[in-house]
């Protein structure tokens, strides 16, 4: 039977379960990736586990969200998370290297493998066919100690691409093209598989790009095959003896179609505040703009800055617009800069910044009040730039480009009066510098390192287990679309917190009610009520350990995105789904529930949950597996853990 590319990797790497949709499955996993605002809580969380050494095949620790420096935090947890790295044989990526994303495509990735990483947009390794996912750190931390990784057997979304892209368009409008059509919930529960006559016209960092923001589909994950594009990216980063070829078979189904006519898409634009508020760029052409922002973990590769810097050579940026470009790595900035590119950007007035997500992590790059920002992001969650009520527009670097020089939202295919088409390609080969990654030391020299703690790394907190019966009290009710930057803020305030959750709580859904936090612990055990889609965006475990330090038990929603529901499991809080949607409206801040028998309820298997409100019987549902029924019954995974050695 012909079979697709995603069930081929996932049966090489099934250990239980079966590959039918919404079953429980587990994979193994081959490589590991941390970066900084999840790796140091997911190392604490390894520290737990009492083992030596990693067990996975290749464990990556990459430095590139907490970059600011503005006091100590952050520079005691960089200074952790390299005596960790050291110590347990995990490769380091140190600040200044680069995004991981960008890094482990360009250093570490292998067609073919599964990659487990603490960050959503891990996905970014489809570029070179690596079936990447991202995860809570809890998961990845358990994939290092040599644990499969569990989750619901997902669909096969098959995506066929035909034609070829037109000058002065790129993989950004593709993805655009795709939130445009399905929406920041089209992916939910779904692999995208790309494949069809189309793919072999897009470069492996094109892909790479379409792979980081089938995140803001929802997707498990994306991939592409493994073809010539691949073998010419790896050859040309000095790898070519890791290149395979990995393909769907000839007549392969899916589980869902879709096709693109690459020849067919014009450059799209997403408005304020979602990246699925997709609209053409001549729609909104003319909009004033005030920042320009080029580079984070995607469009940072070498291809994306180098058109840009051929856009604006010999020109000068528009008065009044600030042009910032983030590389993705140190690598892509040494070539463009090998290229010239570094003084064409400086000679237009583009300020250059270290290889880092910065802004698009709320790390500085704020636009200021009631400004335009476009940003080649993968998100443009409301607040998720530093500011307020911000106004940020996601883009192609074309159409950044094409509008910091014009000063106004501009479509980039208007330059062809003035200029010809960049047409730039990544080059063969590259210019390598590998000075930037600390390599594991042998195990007799790992043995003595000596791990480094500054006062902001606490212990993790110790979570009970689920009680007999549970009354809690309803201590905030909110919308659809609920995003992990609602809950959990990120930025240069919050960020440095990541590894002191009784001090990050402080922030939770800051955003959204700032009494949160004072009104949860007043609660004791409290209760989330929540729309569709409740906790997409990042994978930020601390969206839910920190609601548990502060006592919610309990989340009522009418969907879950995958990564956070996860993660609720692996802190103890019940994932519970409205049975009938309708019951949403019954529910006020402030409400006094009773869950009757709730551990006997969980541990004999039962879904549907019932809750009394005001004397009123109202079912809920609860979509686990037995194994994390097991969790949520030690108040945890880490709990579970430890009881089972």
């Amino acid at each position: 039977m012909a079979k697709n590319l995603t069930t081929k990797i996932l049966e090489a790497h099934l250990v239980e379960g079966v590959l039918k949709p919404g079953t429980e499955i587990s994979i193994t996993i081959d490589h590991t990736l941390l970066q900084d605002a999840t790796g140091t809580m997911a190392m604490l969380e390894f520290i737990a586990m009492g083992l030596p050494r990693v067990k996975v095949g290749l464990a990556a620790q990459y430095i590139d969200h907490n970059l600011l420096q503005t006091d100590y935090k952050n520079a005691d947890d960089h200074a952790f998370l390299t005596s960790a790295a050291m110590k347990f044989g995990v490769n380091l990526s140190r600040p200044g290297n680069g995004v991981s994303h960008q890094v482990h495509l360009e250093r570490f990735g292998v067609p073919g493998i599964t990659l487990l990483g603490a960050d959503s947009h891990s996905p970014t390794a489809a570029g070179i066919s690596v079936l990447a996912i991202g995860a809570g750190g809890l998961d990845v931390a358990l994939a290092m100690a040599g644990h499969p990784f569990n989750l619901p057997c997902p669909k096969v979304f098959g995506v066929k691409l035909t034609g070829k892209l037109p000058d002065w368009v790129s993989g950004k409008d593709v993805i655009l093209e795709m939130l445009r059509r399905h929406t920041v919930k089209g992916g939910i529960g779904k692999i995208i598989e790309y494949y069809g006559p189309g793919v072999a016209t897009l470069s492996a960092t094109d892909r790479a790009t379409i792979g980081n923001m089938g995140a803001e589909l929802g997707a498990t994950s994306s991939i592409f095959p493994s073809d010539d594009w691949t073998r010419r990216f790896l050859v040309s980063q000095g790898r070519g003896e890791c290149w395979v070829p990995l393909a769907a078979d000839e007549g392969a189904t899916y589980d869902e179609y879709d096709e693109i006519d690459l020849s067919a898409i014009e450059p799209l634009i997403a408005c304020p505040s979602s990246p699925d508020n997709v609209v053409t760029v001549r729609e909104v052409a003319g909009t004033k703009v005030d920042q320009v922002v080029v580079g984070s973990s995607v469009n940072s590769s070498y291809r994306d800055l180098m058109t840009v810097c051929r856009i604006v050579e010999g020109k000068r940026v528009a008065p009044g617009v600030h042009f910032h470009v983030n590389p993705g790595s140190r690598q892509a900035l040494e070539n463009v800069a090998q290229d010239g590119g570094v003084l064409m950007l400086l000679m237009a007035g583009v300020s250059i910044h270290q290889s880092g997500c910065l802004g698009c992590i709320g790390m500085g790059q704020a636009p200021g009040t009631d400004q335009v920002s476009l940003r080649t992001f993968p998100r443009n969650f409301p607040g998720r730039s530093g500011t307020k009520n911000d106004k940020v527009y996601l883009c192609s670097p074309e159409t950044a480009a094409a509008s910091g020089l014009a000063g106004v939202i501009t479509d980039p295919r208007d330059l062809a009066k003035r200029m010809q088409w960049p047409g730039v390609s990544n080059p063969e080969p590259y210019l390598l510098d590998d000075s930037g990654i600390v390599f594991p030391l042998p195990p007799e020299e790992a043995s003595v390192v000596e791990i480094k703690t500054g006062p902001n790394i606490l212990p993790f907190p110790d979570f009970e287990a689920l009680p007999d019966t549970l009354r809690a009290g309803v201590v905030i009710k909110l919308g659809d679309n609920i995003t992990t930057d609602h809950i959990m803020p990120a930025g240069n305030k919050v960020l440095p917190l990541r590894s002191n959750i009784p001090a990050i709580s402080e922030h939770v859904f800051e955003q959204v009610d700032a009494d949160f936090p004072a009104r949860a612990l007043a609660t004791g055990n409290g209760i989330v009520i929540g729309g569709e889609n409740y906790g997409q965006g990042s994978s930020r475990e601390h969206a839910a350990i920190a609601p548990r330090y502060l006592g919610i038990r309990v989340k009522i929603v009418k969907s879950f995105a995958r990564i956070h529901k996860a993660n609720l499991v692996n802190f103890g809080i019940l994932p519970l789904v409205f049975k009938d949607q309708a019951d949403y409206e019954l529910f006020s801040q402030g409400d006094q529930v009773s869950f009757p028998d709730i551990r006997r309820l969980v541990e004999n298997g039962s879904s549907d949950i019932p809750l009394l409100l005001n004397g009123r019987e109202i079912i809920t549902f609860l979509d686990v597996s037995d194994r994390q029924r097991k969790e949520l019954l030690a108040g945890g995974t880490l709990n579970f853990v430890k009881n089972k050695n």
